[in-house]
């Protein structure tokens, strides 16, 4: 089977596998192209340069209030530092970048300042910001908990409301049940006139739905949108593709290409990557490199998720040496490498058993910059372990853990938990305990089911877990304690 994007269609032919080296037409500009923006000749240049400035001005501010929160100084002291500048548009983006770097606690902080401001008036839009945080965070019953507070301030919810809560329980650890939660709020929207549902929302539902691998489910709700006058979209389809090729369902995931071809639709650069992705996954190295020929040819440009992609699948495969091809490909054709490119490079030679070129890449990386990314170390350290060098591992932790060259959190100490239990390395288990002790880092249960999940629940790991300082075992403070003015 093969893939033709000129027309969309699958048809059977016979594949041969790009020559990775070939100069291609557009590798000989400067600089790839990229579209990042695009401005019509005839707008109203005052106006959209006013625009554009004022967000300009609201994104420094945020970076300024960043900048002055720590551990030391409070939030709310920062904020009323700020009190006559900061709006409603600041702490959306607060929100956001909160969110980003993990804490949300901090986003209920802003909210509640906000509440204590003469020009705070309650809004759909914070309350549907705050959901859809809380929701990527994990935190569902936070999640509810400002949905029952929107309605208790006077706010009738709306559309976008119902969309941010049902991402919010799709983000749960139980799938199945957040599906059928979700189903239920879209059969309650469709009676509510304020709150009908739109492309969005099918969107979100149709996604869960494919990642459920509840291919019935999938069908019954294209069927609805197909008696209603929303039309499905660019999004509704990538999103189908994507859940389906995360799951290894090739067939399922093309017959989606199929239906796009038939409503019209040209795939977009995201598509493209979804589609290298999930053929690389599977190994079926074939289609993805027609793909990747296919996507040169069309008028996307590959971005550096495209490289990534394939460099990663590549050395899970063990083939080194089309790794390689790809990344001086993208070099080639002008593409600046990335931390998350140098990390793939670094997972692409653990899994070749090329450890001192792994160590030589993250070597590079600490001397050139002045802090790395936690996620970088963590590759590093999962090369270690997938080659069987647990001593090598602990060095490097130590050596970080000294020098501070990132802040190490749970995910570092979840990997090396898993490694050392694996390894049955005890003495370097209770050494890592002690450090998650001095670090604050708490073992809770959802600690030792992410790290041990491979190992399944034994009398081992449950007894390492009742060893444990009982003030580790403590559980989180209720919603209202965040709350309380």
């Amino acid at each position: 089977m093969s893939l033709n994007f000129q027309s969309l269609s699958l048809q059977s032919a016979q594949f041969s596998p790009p020559n990775l080296t070939h100069r291609h037409p557009f590798t000989h500009t400067s600089k790839p192209r990229y579209t990042f923006t695009c401005i019509s000749m005839t707008r109203p240049a005052r106006k959209t340069g006013y625009k554009t400035e004022l967000m300009s001005d609201s994104a420094e501010l945020v970076r300024t209030l960043l900048r002055n929160i720590n551990d030391k100084r409070p939030l709310t002291t920062t904020l009323d530092k700020y009190v006559k500048v900061v709006r409603t548009e600041h702490c959306f983006l607060l929100f956001e970048q909160l969110g980003k770097s993990q804490k949300w606690l901090q986003c209920l902080e802003v909210f509640r300042w906000m509440q204590r401001q003469r020009w705070y008036i309650a809004d759909n839009g914070v309350y549907s910001k705050l959901i859809s945080v809380m929701g990527k965070k994990g935190q569902t019953r936070l999640a509810m908990w400002l949905f029952s507070e929107m309605r208790n301030s006077g706010c009738r919810p709306d559309t976008s409301v119902y969309n941010s809560l049902i991402s919010a329980h799709l983000n749960s650890r139980d799938k199945s049940k957040a599906l059928d939660k979700a189903l239920g709020y879209l059969d309650k929207m469709k009676g509510m006139e304020r709150c009908k549902p739109n492309i969005v929302t099918y969107n979100i539902l149709l996604r869960a739905s494919a990642m459920a691998k509840k291919v019935d489910q999938v069908e019954a709700l294209l069927k609805e949108l197909n008696d209603s006058v929303i039309t499905p979209d660019i999004f509704t389809y990538n999103g189908m593709m994507d859940a389906y090729g995360k799951n290894g369902m090739i067939r399922e995931m093309e017959m989606m290409l199929s239906r796009m071809k038939s409503a019209k639709l040209k795939p977009d650069i995201i598509t493209f990557n979804l589609l290298i992705d999930s053929y690389g996954r599977k190994q079926e190295f074939e289609k993805m490199e027609q793909v990747f020929k296919s996507l040169l040819c069309s008028k996307e440009r590959p971005t550096l998720p495209t490289f990534n992609s394939m460099i990663t699948n590549y050395g899970k495969a063990r083939l080194r040496e089309k790794a390689e091809l790809v990344y001086q490909e993208m070099i080639d054709m002008k593409y600046t490498p990335s931390f998350i490119t140098k990390e793939c490079l670094i997972i692409m030679y653990g899994y070749c058993d090329c450890v001192s070129k792994a160590r030589e890449i993250y070597d590079g990386m600490v001397q050139s910059e002045k802090e790395i990314k936690i996620s970088t170390l963590n590759a590093m350290l999962e090369v270690y372990c997938r080659n069987s060098l647990p001593t090598e591992a602990d060095a490097l932790f130590e050596s970080a853990r000294s020098s501070r060259v990132c802040r190490i959190d749970s995910t570092t100490y979840k990997l090396l938990y898993k490694a050392y239990t694996k390894a049955d390395m005890n003495e370097l288990l209770q050494k890592l305990l002690k450090h998650m002790d001095k670090d604050g880092i708490v073992p809770n249960k959802r600690f030792f089911l992410d790290a041990l999940g491979a190992f399944g629940s034994s009398k081992a790991n449950y007894s390492t877990a009742k060893r444990l300082p009982a003030t580790d075992r403590k559980a989180p403070l209720k919603p209202a304690t965040y709350m309380k003015g």
